[in-house]
């Protein structure tokens, strides 16, 4: 009841699910309005600068948009913002739990550095918060006047951070990474552009005051980053669940081809919304790109090799009670998939990338093989190699008596 690793795998459920659903509230919301902004009659008259009739759930609705802001402040107004910041709240959280307190596992390769898991975690706090300051400070200067050069430069500085992370991180960590450096650039947008320059027009309309439009421009370039971005995070997030995307040579590039691919997606349905065409030529675009990927992750399979040094968690693990039955447990229920040349029917490369056919890859995948195997049915699927109950309390007997110092570092 009290075991320590259970109760942080549910801590990382808990943390990913609220994040899924603030993510999906944000961008919903988001989506919406720009399609809303962008699909706005605006051969009206009036003050407003746009409106809409739309009908949904057995009701029609009647919005109408103000360039800088009505005459009269409304006694309700909505503000959207919580989404963004409980989305970026929840993902800082999943990023601790994960990737910092399991740095072992997921953060640092020691085979491209030498680095301890507090290291990597001050090196992945600085990526999010100095990548915010240099794309700040390029939106701050006369680059702003120029968006789509703007943008040009926000992608090559991602390319290059994704080629120097993935000499520093594991692949899936690197791409973790930039989603979690894009998120960050999103969200900041909201807590430190969007909703303060909205709330100096407010400020402005309750003073009788005139409000300035150049606030309202400086928003919309950022709700258009925003916009642009939203697709590869999505991609990025999830990349953890595609060994084929993170565990290449050439994954650096696949994460910058992602980005062109939501660039491309986006400006279709944006052109679209804005009733300017239907530029089918992105779709062409984006399956070329997506073919690239691919070709990329064949060509740029990581070859494996000895096996690095096993440190901490991992090394407590080799020498805990059970070890050479845990062994022969995973060579006859698991070893058959999780091989550099799987032998099982229908089985050409490891799921998930992970590989059980050594002690050290044992070792180094021992918690997972305790949640999956240990604690749940949930490994070998469907029982396929029928692994005996007994063979299951050997596992979880062999993970709780390790060192215990080195499990909480698993």
């Amino acid at each position: 009841m009290w075991d320590l690793t259970l109760w942080w795998e549910w801590l990382n459920l808990a943390a990913r699910w609220l994040h899924v659903i603030t993510a999906i509230a944000w961008i919903g919301s988001s989506f919406y309005f720009i399609a809303l902004d962008l699909g706005l009659n605006r051969e009206i008259s009036g003050p407003a600068d746009g409106e809409e009739w739309q009908v949904h759930g057995g009701g029609f609705y009647h919005i109408q948009k103000y360039l800088v802001a009505p005459a009269r402040m409304p006694e309700h107004l909505t503000w959207f913002k919580w989404e963004s910041y409980a989305t970026w709240l929840s993902g800082f959280a999943l990023l601790s739990i994960l990737y910092w307190a399991q740095g072992e596992l997921y953060l640092i390769d020691q085979s491209k550095v030498d680095l301890d898991v507090y290291e990597g975690a001050l090196l992945s706090a600085a990526v999010l918060a100095g990548g915010w300051l240099v794309y700040n400070t390029l939106c701050q200067s006369p680059l702003a006047q120029r968006p789509t050069l703007l943008m040009c430069l926000l992608f090559l500085i991602l390319v290059a951070m994704g080629y120097g992370l993935n000499h520093i991180f594991t692949g899936r960590a690197m791409m973790l990474h930039l989603g979690a450096f894009t998120a960050t650039i999103m969200s900041g947008n909201v807590f430190f552009i969007i909703i303060p320059n909205q709330k100096i027009v407010v400020a402005d309309l309750k003073a009788g005051r005139k409000p300035d439009p150049k606030y309202g421009k400086i928003a919309k370039l950022r709700s258009t980053h925003n916009n642009y971005l939203t697709l590869p995070v999505i991609f990025l997030m999830l990349s953890n669940h595609y060994p084929l995307a993170f565990a290449s040579q050439y994954n650096w590039l696949i994460a910058a081809l992602v980005f062109l691919m939501g660039v491309s997606i986006r400006h279709y349905f944006n052109t679209m919304h804005a009733k300017a065409g239907s530029p089918r030529w992105t779709w062409g675009v984006t399956i070329a790109l997506f073919l690239a990927i691919i070709m990329l992750s064949a060509a740029g399979r990581e070859t494996e090799g000895d096996n690095p040094t096993l440190s901490g968690a991992a090394l407590a693990l080799t020498h805990s009670p059970g070890f050479d039955a845990v062994q022969q447990t995973i060579a006859g229920n698991c070893s058959m998939c999780h091989a550099r040349e799987p032998l099982f029917d229908g089985i050409r490369r490891a799921p998930k990338g992970i590989l059980l056919e050594t002690p050290e890859d044992i070792a180094r995948n021992g918690r997972a093989i305790y949640l999956q195997s240990g604690v749940t049915t949930a490994m070998p699927p469907a029982n396929v190699t029928y692994m005996e109950p007994d063979a299951r309390a050997v596992i979880r007997s062999w993970y709780r008596n390790a060192d215990l110092q080195g499990l909480e570092k698993l």
